[in-house]
């Protein structure tokens, strides 16, 4: 039992398993129910010490704003989380009042914290991937990496993949795009079509999920976005390339952007980016690294 009788919750009780149902009626997408089931068990050990009152959501938020020790992107996940379970238990009539009203979120720089991989870790990463010998495992890697590289796939896309969203004749797949629920098109390029046509034929995979797990506990299953996580980054690791796997779009997105001479629309088409805001983030990022010389340029023959 973590909370009875504070005033604000009147006679409900609960344990870890209750309170992760409240999420179960939410119509949102399984992957976001289980980040929120993940991330609630924070706020549930806030409340158990704190208590639960009126200003509980921003006692909360004023907490995780003292914290130095996690990304202010981490902080919004943290707080978006507690917001979204109170006003759930407010609609159910366990709270009498919604106590998230006016509590907003962090502000959040919208500049990339990380940079994605550059072309010198990607040609390093394709050399090692041509000299591996031809196996199932290698082929089933060789396909993730051309769909992250070469496709600028999100990691949940690639693991919603089903072989029928295959269409390698005509060099298209179709892919549930982040929020999105209707099947897009998009073009694959040559070498991703032949990636994926290796990775079938050798790995005999007919029909259903395009990866599935290969490990004990999860054999035969869709394989999940930190399945995917592992293989790749393990596969990095052995190269020292300390990235994390999103940086595979922030590198196809970058080198569209300089191909297409930040002609942001044409980008877009293959990005799949909803808004614009985003990729001009890119843009500037990439006007401001080519700038660079000539603001070392500027300090010639000064130093200290």
């Amino acid at each position: 039992m973590l909370m009875q009788d504070t005033g604000l919750v009147k006679t409900y009780s609960y344990d870890k398993e209750k309170a992760l149902a409240v999420f179960d009626n939410l119509d949102i997408a399984e992957t976001t129910r289980a980040d929120y089931k993940a991330r609630v068990a924070y706020f549930m050990d806030y409340i158990a010490r704190s208590g639960l009152d009126h200003n509980a959501c921003l006692s909360f938020k004023r907490h995780l704003a003292q914290r130095t020790d996690i990304a202010v992107a981490t902080k919004n996940k943290y707080l978006a989380t507690a917001r979204v379970f109170l006003k759930e238990l407010h609609r159910t009539g366990l709270l009498p009042v919604d106590i998230t009203l006016n509590i907003k979120g962090f502000t959040q720089n919208k500049k990339h914290k990380r940079d994605g991989l550059n072309d010198q870790e990607v040609a390093k990463l394709s050399e090692r991937v041509k000299s591996l010998p031809a196996t199932k495992e290698n082929a089933r890697l060789k396909a993730m990496l051309s769909l992250l590289a070469l496709q600028g796939l999100r990691q949940v896309e690639i693991c919603r993949l089903n072989v029928a969203d295959l269409d390698l004749v005509a060099q298209r797949a179709f892919v549930v795009g982040k929020g999105a629920q209707d099947k897009q098109p998009i073009d694959l390029h040559p070498d991703t079509t032949k990636a994926l046509k290796e990775y079938l034929a050798r790995n005999r995979v007919r029909d259903g999920a395009l990866f599935v797990s290969e490990s004990n506990r999860a054999k035969s299953q869709r394989l999940t976005t930190r399945g995917l996580r592992l293989i790749v980054k393990d596969f990095m690791h052995e190269l020292d390339i300390d990235r994390c796997v999103h940086g595979f779009r922030h590198f196809f997105t970058t080198r569209l952007i300089k191909t297409y001479r930040g002609d942001l629309l044409d980008v877009a088409r293959y990005t799949r980016h909803r808004s614009l805001e985003m990729l001009q983030v890119y843009n500037d990022s990439i006007k401001s690294e080519a700038d660079l010389p000539r603001y070392y340029s500027a300090f010639e023959g000064v130093s200290f």
